[in-house]
């Protein structure tokens, strides 16, 4: 996004977290009550929020036209906002509502903005349900597995990255490896996330979403892969290491994979410490016939 459309991106960010932070304070409860908008803040109410959200992004990325409408600098605000309005009330709940209403009253650097701009607060509300439940250290870890899964095997991820596939049938296959596997939230996630038109590599779009997940409990995520699986002493011992070095509070996402001989392969974000067997046996490699 460029620097208008972030911008717009904040100011409607604002507005969910406002529809969906519980009112604190008698003023606020106050005047949620005199507006007539109760905020959308137990976890059903949330899910049912990040769902339609997801459902006009979808709207907005099949429908050209009406993106351009929603976003046409020559028309004001107040014309944006009302044309949302008409075409959506009765059909969405309130909160959405306000929050795509305060979408069309933004400036955005270009109409496909909206799309992603709608698909982020989808993300966002959804943790926000997750969180209002207290599942969202087990949305993370959801999350995580599925992405190993898909990493495992390269037809899945072929078929989960091709744009050009039938979304019905991503659908349907999705539902039929998360039925009963996962939370609502993270198969809420893993169907809007994995079928929109745009997705990129299907594993690089979970991890994105896992890494989401960290930030929002205040962490960064460590992706490590090892020969064999660590211990809770060493994951501890690990995790305080790296939170040393980085400075910050450390989760672990822990993979084995024998292929990797012994030690650690670790990455923080664009990070990488290579501390495998493998690795060190490919250096000596390239010294002796360097």
């Amino acid at each position: 996004m460029h620097a208008a459309s972030r911008a717009a991106l904040a100011e409607v960010r604002e507005r969910l977290e406002a529809r969906t932070r519980p009112a604190s304070g008698l003023l606020e409860r106050a005047r949620e009550r005199l507006s007539g908008a109760p905020r959308a803040a137990s976890g059903d109410d949330l899910t049912g929020l990040a769902d339609e959200l997801f459902a006009v992004a979808r709207l907005l990325d099949g429908q050209p036209s009406l993106r351009r409408a929603l976003s046409d600098p020559a028309a004001t605000a107040d014309a944006r906002a009302g044309l949302a309005r008409r075409l959506l009330s009765g059909k969405v709940s309130d909160a959405t509502l306000d929050v795509v209403e305060t979408m069309a009253r933004q400036r955005w650097s270009r109409p496909l903005d909206l799309v992603e701009a709608a698909e982020t607060l989808g993300v966002e509300a959804a943790f926000d349900a997750a969180d209002a439940q207290g599942e969202l250290d087990g949305v993370e870890d959801e999350l995580f597995r599925f992405g190993r899964i898909v990493a495992a095997d390269p037809e899945l991820s072929r078929v989960l990255s091709d744009r050009t596939g039938p979304t019905q049938g991503k659908v349907e296959l999705l539902d039929r490896l998360l039925a009963g596997k996962v939370s609502p939230v993270s198969a809420l996630l893993l169907r809007n996330v994995l079928t929109a038109s745009h997705v990129g590599h299907a594993e690089t779009a979970i991890e994105r979403l896992s890494e989401s997940a960290s930030a929002r409990r205040g962490r960064s995520v460590a992706f490590v892969t090892t020969a064999v699986a660590l211990t809770d002493a060493q994951e501890q011992r690990l995790t305080g290491i790296l939170a040393r070095l980085y400075g910050r509070t450390i989760g672990l996402q822990v993979t084995v994979d024998p292929d990797v001989l012994g030690g650690l392969i670790i990455r923080v974000g664009d990070e990488v410490i290579d501390g495998s067997v493998v690795h060190r046996l490919e250096a000596a490699g390239r010294r002796l016939t360097g």
